[in-house]
């Protein structure tokens, strides 16, 4: 029986014990909040800060392959985690996805692209970027930033530059150009040891406070944007030589072009339908993939829309649990806080003939 490691105890790292729990593969979480969601459903919870040598050791010598959950990982830590144990997804995708600046240019590299960026070290260079860019973009750190943080808007109209900067507290940032997009899409794909690649199809997400609040499949795109979609998170995929599962997130321009925003090293929130629509989730996937299980056809066998529930839309959950077609998770979590991703509801809208 295989053991998998996964360094972060939140709700991804909870959904992927599960999944690895349905295939009799056992988890050891490293993470250093004592009652996680992920902890309440892993074999073994190793309670120590992710840069903590010793519980690093002690998570290799427990684990055959260690994976995580979240891109923040302290790349240093994952370093040395591989020199004992195969980690996957490589350090080479959270080196490149936790500097948004080198997302943007390896994205570009690959041939995908992006919103026009630049690099932003001092105020000179953001007034020169909102020149360049009729005034209109969003600055944001190129570090840590989520969920809406760490990120200034521009308009066009009276927005302080100095503000702004001042914000960032000197933070390395970046400057993105504005993007008049029609929707947003995402694209979740997995690659195996062997090389095998697979796409799930591409949902559709409305994004408010920068946050995930709604995922529906399928997304309202032509058959040619799904398959470019797919073409260009196979890319990253490969050029990244990765293993796992990856979620890849991109604006449709009024023009029906992509433009790629940024990518995520991990399972991610686009694809929790995945649980309730498809006959293999991203969490089985990616647990697949990991230890070398063969990956297989997602098969979507139904339409849907995936809800996050956070803060007080905790109070909605009574209602969701009489909603016939409603498949309620719930992350275990103690407290609810405004902005904080408690859960999530599935709602399977109609099933596929055939």
């Amino acid at each position: 029986m295989k053991t998998v490691g996964i360094v972060g105890g939140g709700q991804l790292g909870r959904m992927l014990a599960m999944a690895a729990a349905r295939l009799s593969i056992r988890t050891v979480v490293l993470e250093p909040q004592a009652d996680c969601p992920a902890a309440q459903v892993a074999n073994h919870h190793i309670v120590a800060a992710y840069d903590d040598a010793e519980a690093l050791a002690e998570l290799a010598r427990r684990s055959d392959v260690i994976t995580y959950e979240f891109e923040n990982v302290p790349e240093e830590s994952a370093t040395r985690l591989a020199a004992d144990r195969p980690v996957y997804p490589p350090p080479l995708a959270l080196s490149v996805s936790q500097d948004r600046l080198t997302e943007k240019t390896f994205l570009n590299d690959c041939g995908i692209p992006t919103a026009g960026f630049r690099a932003v070290d001092n105020l000179d260079d953001l007034k020169a970027a909102l020149a360049a860019f009729g005034g209109r973009g969003v600055l944001k750190t190129r570090r840590f930033g989520y969920d809406g943080k760490g990120q200034w808007v521009f308009s066009g109209t009276e927005d302080d530059p100095a503000a702004a900067f001042a914000a960032l507290a000197g933070a390395p940032a970046i400057f993105e150009e504005w993007i008049d997009f029609e929707r947003e899409i995402s694209v979740i794909a997995a690659r195996g040891l062997d090389g095998a690649l697979i796409c799930f199809d591409p949902a559709e997400n409305e994004h408010r406070e920068g946050i995930l609040r709604v995922s529906r499949v399928p997304a309202r795109i032509t058959d040619a944007v799904a398959s470019e979609a797919r073409g260009h998170a196979a890319r990253l995929l490969s050029a990244l030589d990765y293993v796992g599962v990856l979620g890849l997130e991109l604006f449709v321009d009024r023009e029906g072009g992509l433009i790629a925003n940024e990518f995520a090293p991990r399972v991610h929130n686009s694809g929790h339908w995945s649980e309730a629509a498809c006959a293999v989730s991203q969490f089985e996937q990616h647990i697949r993939a990991v230890v070398g299980l063969p990956l297989v056809d997602p098969a979507r066998i139904a339409d849907c829309v995936m809800h996050n529930i956070i803060g007080d839309d905790m109070e909605k959950v009574p209602d969701w649990l009489k909603t016939a077609g409603a498949r309620v998770h719930l992350y275990g979590k103690a407290e609810s806080r405004p902005g904080r991703k408690m859960g999530h509801v599935t709602v399977v809208e109609s099933r596929r003939n055939g």
